[in-house]
C-alpha cells in the first residue's frame, strides 16, 4: 500500500495516517484473559489472607525456587500467585486495597508492554506487582523513575511490601559510595534515576576495557581447570529486567541527548582569555551580515562576511591558547549570546552556571554543555570558565535500554508516541482504563497579543478563582516566567507558593497541598511530578483544582501532563492553555503567526480568533523535528552495530 500511494503521487499526509498506530486497548480476547485471570488472583489473595507473615514469606520463596522466566514469559499460575501475594503485602503493608486496573496495568508490564496508564490512577503501587514477579528469576529488577527524589519516594514507600515477602529492596543515586552502589545492585529489586543506571553502566564498561586482557589460551585453560570467571571491579550485574515509570519522559524526552561519562576537569580553563575574547567580539558583530541564526535548530554560522571580520584584530587574538578553531569559539559566543537566557535554559547559583531541564524545570547541579558552550555562557554571565570535561565514555539512551533483556514502562501520555516505541524499543502500547470516568472540563484556549497582555489576564483570572476558593495550579515553561506571573499576583494581593527550582521533599509537600481550597501554585510544568494533588471537599464543591498552562511546551505530551494534574481519580477538575505571539514556541519556528497574533489583538491584548489549529500544527511539526533528530541517534547506533558485527565476524 506504502509503494502504490507513493507511485499515484498521493500526499504524504494519508502515509502518515496509514503508519499512524494509536493506542491499543486491551483486544476483547486479551480483556476478556486478563478479566479472567484477575479474578483467579483476587480468589488466591482471598486465600492468603488467613495465614500469618511468615507463610507469606515461605510461599514467596517457594515460588523463586520453581520460576524459570525467560524474558518476559510466564506460567499463568506462577503469575496468579506473584500478584496474589503482592497485593496482599500491599494490603498489610500500606493498608491499601489494589484496584482491578493496577492490576492490569501490572499484567502489560510483565508481557514487556507501555502500559497508558492515566495520571493518578496509581502507577507507583501498579509498579510493585511487575516489579516482584521479575525479580523471582534471581536476575535482579531495575524500577526506573524520572529523577532522584521519585526513586527514593516510591523506594521507601515500596520497600516494606517487599521485605514482607523475603525480597530485598535497593535504591541507587550520584551520593552513594562504590561499595553502597554495588550491594544495591545486587538486592532483587534496585530503584534509581534513568541517567544513574545508564552512567553506572558505562562506569562499568570503563572498569572492563581498563582490566588487563586475557593471554591467548588462558580462558580456555581456566575453563578446563574449572576456575571461576576474574571477578571485575562492577557495580551493575548486567541489564535483565527494566520497569520505566513515565517511559515517555526516560525513553522519548530524554532521550534528545546521549548520556556522556566525563572525568574530572581542571579548575580553571586553560582557553579562559580565549572565550573572553569570542566574548567581547560577537557583541559587536552585526546579526545577518555577520551570522545568521537558526532558532528552531539552535545552529549558528558566520557568512562570509563574519569569518573575515573575526580575523580583523588577528594580531590582538590569544591564538597561543586556542583548543579549537578561532570560529568555533566565536560562534559558541554568539549562541550563547543569542539563544541562551537566563532562568530559562540556565540559572546562576553561587557564581557557577546551572542547566535547567526545558522539559521539567528541573535544575541540574552537575551537567554542563558540550563543545566550550558551556564556557561561552560562562564567559557571558562573567563568572569563572571551568575547564571542559574529558569524555570518558558515551552511549544513547535508544542503545543503553535496548540492552536490557526485558523493558516495560508506564506513562499517562503514550499516545501519539506508539510508532516510536515499536521502532526504538519494540513496545507495544496498551491503554488501561480509568478507574471511575474523568470529569475532567478543558477551556477554550485565549490567545493574545503579546506577553504582558497574556500574564495580566493569567493573574485576574486566578484572582477571580482565588475569591471563589477555588485552587489554581498555573505550569510555566521556564522560571523567569513564573518570577513574571509571581510579581503581577504580589500586586494584587493574591498569596501563592512559588515552585522552580530543585525538586525535592518540601516541593513535593507543597504540590500535594496544591488541591487545597483556596490555593494558588505556580511552578514550572513538570515540578512535583508523580505527587498526588487531592482537593478537600470545599475544593471539590467549588469546582475542583484549576490548572493553568501558560504556555504551550514543544511537547503535547509534556501539554497533556501538565493538564492531567486536574480532576484526578474521578474528581471534577478543569485546564486551560494561555497563548501569546511572544511564546517561545510562536517566536522560534513561526514569525508569521506572531506577526497575525500582534495584528488582530483587540483593545485588550486578546484576540477573537481561535488559533487552536496552527497552534496545533506548529507543535506537530517540531514534535517531527525533535523524532528526526532522535531516529537519527538511533540510525547512528544501528549502522555502528551492524559494522561492528561485520567486522567481528570478519576477524572470526
Amino acid at each position: 500500500w506504502e509503494r502504490a500511494i507513493l507511485s499515484h503521487g498521493l500526499c504524504v499526509k494519508m502515509l502518515s495516517i496509514l503508519r499512524r498506530k494509536r493506542p491499543a486497548s486491551a483486544s476483547p480476547l486479551r480483556g476478556q484473559a486478563d478479566a479472567a485471570l484477575i479474578a483467579k488472583i483476587h480468589e488466591t489473595r482471598a486465600a492468603l489472607r488467613s495465614t500469618d507473615d511468615r507463610e507469606l514469606q515461605c510461599r514467596a520463596e517457594q515460588l523463586r525456587d520453581a520460576t524459570l522466566i525467560r524474558r518476559d514469559r510466564f506460567n499463568e499460575q506462577t503469575l496468579q500467585s506473584a500478584f496474589a501475594l503482592t497485593a496482599e503485602s500491599i494490603r498489610r503493608s500500606l493498608n491499601i486495597e489494589p484496584f482491578d486496573v493496577q492490576l492490569q496495568a501490572g499484567l502489560a508490564l510483565v508481557r514487556g508492554e507501555v502500559a497508558e496508564m492515566q495520571t493518578g490512577e496509581g502507577k507507583t503501587i501498579a509498579a510493585a506487582f511487575p516489579a516482584l514477579a521479575l525479580s523471582l528469576a534471581g536476575r535482579g529488577v531495575h524500577v526506573v523513575t524520572a529523577n532522584a527524589y521519585l526513586a527514593q519516594r516510591d523506594c521507601a514507600e515500596l520497600r516494606p511490601i517487599f521485605e514482607r515477602l523475603g525480597v530485598s529492596c535497593g535504591l541507587i543515586d550520584s551520593r552513594l559510595s562504590p561499595a553502597e552502589k554495588t550491594a544495591s545492585y545486587r538486592c532483587d529489586i534496585t530503584y534509581g534515576p534513568g541517567y544513574e543506571f545508564g552512567f553506572d553502566y558505562l562506569r562499568d564498561q570503563v572498569a572492563l576495557h581498563a582490566a588487563p586482557e586475557s593471554r591467548p589460551g588462558e580462558d580456555f585453560l581456566r575453563v578446563l581447570r574449572g576456575q571461576p570467571e576474574p571477578k571485575h571491579d562492577t557495580a551493575q550485574r548486567g541489564l535483565p529486567f527494566a520497569v520505566i515509570d513515565e517511559v515517555d519522559n526516560v525513553l522519548i524526552d530524554d532521550a534528545s541527548s546521549p548520556l556522556l561519562l566525563s572525568g574530572p576537569g581542571g579548575d580553571t580553563a586553560e582557553d579562559a582569555v580565549v572565550h573572553l575574547a569570542a566574548r567581547d567580539l560577537a557583541s559587536r558583530l552585526t546579526p545577518d551580515i555577520d551570522y545568521r541564526v537558526t532558532a528552531s535548530t539552535g545552529q549558528v554560522r558566520l557568512t562570509q562576511a563574519g569569518h573575515a571580520r573575526i580575523w580583523d584584530d588577528e594580531a590582538t587574538l590569544p591564538l597561543k591558547q586556542l583548543i579549537r578553531p578561532w570560529h568555533v569559539y566565536v560562534e559558541q559566543a554568539v549562541r550563547a549570546r543569542a539563544l541562551y537566557r537566563r532562568d530559562v535554559q540556565y540559572v546562576v547559583r553561587d557564581d557557577k552556571v546551572c542547566i535547567v531541564d526545558e522539559s521539567t524545570g528541573r535544575i541540574f547541579d552537575e551537567r554542563v554543555w558540550r563543545d566550550g558552550l558551556h564556557q561561552a555562557v560562562e564567559a557571558r554571565e562573567n563568572v569563572p570558565i571551568t575547564a571542559e570535561k574529558q569524555t570518558l565514555a558515551t552511549i544513547t539512551r535508544q542503545r543503553f535500554y535496548r540492552l536490557y533483556t526485558g523493558l516495560s514502562g508506564m506513562t499517562g501520555t503514550a499516545t501519539g508516541s506508539e510508532s516510536e516505541f515499536e521502532s526504538f524499543y519494540r513496545l507495544s502500547v496498551t491503554a488501561i482504563p480509568t478507574r471511575r470516568p474523568c470529569q475532567r472540563m478543558i477551556l477554550p484556549t485565549r490567545f493574545f497579543g503579546s506577553a504582558a497582555a497574556k500574564w495580566s489576564a493569567i493573574a485576574a483570572d486566578i484572582q477571580t478563582r482565588h475569591k471563589n476558593a477555588q485552587p489554581v495550579l498555573v505550569g510555566t515553561k521556564s522560571i523567569a516566567h513564573s518570577e513574571v506571573l509571581a510579581a503581577k499576583l504580589e500586586s494584587l494581593g493574591v498569596s501563592f507558593e512559588l515552585l522552580n527550582g530543585k525538586q525535592d521533599e518540601d516541593e513535593a509537600e507543597i504540590v500535594s497541598r496544591a488541591g487545597a481550597s483556596g490555593a494558588v501554585t505556580i511552578a514550572t510544568n513538570m515540578a512535583g511530578r508523580g505527587t498526588d494533588i487531592s482537593p478537600d471537599e470545599t475544593a471539590l464543591n467549588r469546582g475542583g483544582l484549576h490548572v493553568i498552562a501558560a504556555e504551550h511546551h514543544d511537547s503535547s505530551r509534556i501539554d497533556r501532563q501538565l493538564v492531567g494534574r486536574a480532576a484526578r481519580q474521578g474528581n471534577p477538575g478543569s485546564a486551560q492553555f494561555f497563548v501569546s505571539g511572544d511564546d517561545e514556541l510562536i517566536v522560534r519556528h513561526a514569525d508569521w503567526l506572531r506577526r497575525q497574533m500582534q495584528h488582530s489583538a483587540g483593545k485588550g491584548g486578546e484576540l477573537r480568533l481561535d488559533l487552536t489549529r496552527p497552534v496545533r500544527k506548529l507543535q506537530q511539526q517540531v514534535e517531527r523535528q525533535s523524532y528526526l533528530a532522535r531516529r537519527s541517534l538511533f540510525h547512528q547506533d544501528k549502522y555502528r552495530d551492524d559494522v561492528m558485527a561485520k567486522l567481528t565476524g570478519e576477524q572470526s
